[in-house]
């Protein structure tokens, strides 16, 4: 019989799932040590989120007798090291799909508090300000977004930019010509930013785009929107922390370069102590662009799925590498 061990939780809908099928699960939590001590060798598949970290020391701890499948139970795969797990004939899935939606509307939402000061508005009437004629927002009709990363999610905050009015405009060297569609593609990201005063991130993190988002990039958004108003400069990511360069993104919003800034990732999670909790025009969120009763349902049912198929000797649809 198949074990799989969940170890950052996952939707009962997905657990029942899985046993449904024969297979034993154990939710189970192991620290750093007991996963080198080789906690998953005897598994067959484990399903991961983010909390669980499978580096190549990991992998190594736990391959050579059961163990054959990953599973991300998510889109990010930056806290698994594929190249190992291929290297020990480990597959690599995850669950790019089930999340898309959530993070889009997500999206949507920090650009319309950053815009419209929803949240600085409600920390002063707590403080029992009432900040009426302080609070003149803008809108996002008639401005361009610029979308760095033009993926699955990027496309879905395009379509419901566009219903809000907006032009979307989009830097992404890897995908193809045809899947822009109406969006503008610009060819570099300097020509992104140089258009476009709302930005939203959409890539993953790697070594090129670590602190990528940085003050040069800020400097070159321009001053009013596409529509002729002063709409100030807004900047968003759900993506992945560490591709926003926090420090100079802090120098920007305290010298007024930026209007606004909405995270909901960060370089050391969790942000407990940052100097953007300071500031009257951040909003962040504890990286909960996936935290959808919706989601979690489609993310679990999509990953067990998976397993299935690779522990059943099908090829998966979401195979990561050649493993």
């Amino acid at each position: 019989m198949n074990r799989v061990a969940v170890t950052d939780g996952l939707a009962s809908e997905a657990i029942m799932y899985l046993k449904s099928e024969g297979f034993t699960v154990d939710e189970i939590s192991f620290s750093r040590d007991e996963i080198l001590n080789g906690a998953l060798i005897d598994y067959d598949a484990v399903i991961i989120r983010s909390a669980t970290k499978l580096d190549k020391l990991a992998i190594e701890s736990n391959s050579g007798n059961k163990l054959k499948v990953i599973c991300r139970a998510g889109v990010g795969v930056d806290n698994i090291d594929i190249a190992a797990a291929t290297s020990n004939q480990i597959m690599v899935l995850n669950a790019p799909r089930s999340t898309t939606q959530s993070v889009a509307e997500l999206t949507i939402g920090h650009l319309l508090s950053c815009t419209r000061f929803i949240s600085k508005g409600d920390r002063l009437m707590r403080q029992g300000v009432w900040a009426k004629k302080d609070l003149r927002g803008s809108e996002l009709s008639g401005k361009n977004l610029g979308l760095v990363g033009y993926g699955r999610i990027s496309r879905s905050v395009a379509t419901l930019a566009t219903a809000f009015g907006m032009s979307i405009h989009a830097y992404d060297p890897f995908l193809p010509e045809e899947l822009f569609g109406n969006a503008k593609k610009h060819e570099t990201i300097e020509s992104l930013f140089s258009m476009c005063t709302h930005i939203s991130i959409h890539c993953n993190l790697t070594d090129e785009t670590r602190n990528l988002i940085d003050k040069k990039l800020i400097d070159l958004m321009p001053l009013k929107g596409a529509d002729g108003s002063n709409c100030g400069n807004y900047l968003v990511s759900l993506a992945r922390g560490g591709i926003v360069n926090e420090l100079e993104i802090l120098d920007c919003l305290e010298s007024g370069r930026l209007t606004g800034v909405g995270l909901d990732v960060f370089e050391s999670e969790p942000l407990t102590k940052s100097q953007l909790l300071d500031c009257d025009n951040f909003v962040g969120t504890p990286h909960i662009a996936a935290s959808t009763v919706e989601a979690q349902i489609r993310v679990g049912l999509e990953s067990a799925s998976q397993i299935i198929m690779a522990l059943n000797g099908e090829k998966p649809t979401n195979i990561l590498n050649d493993a």
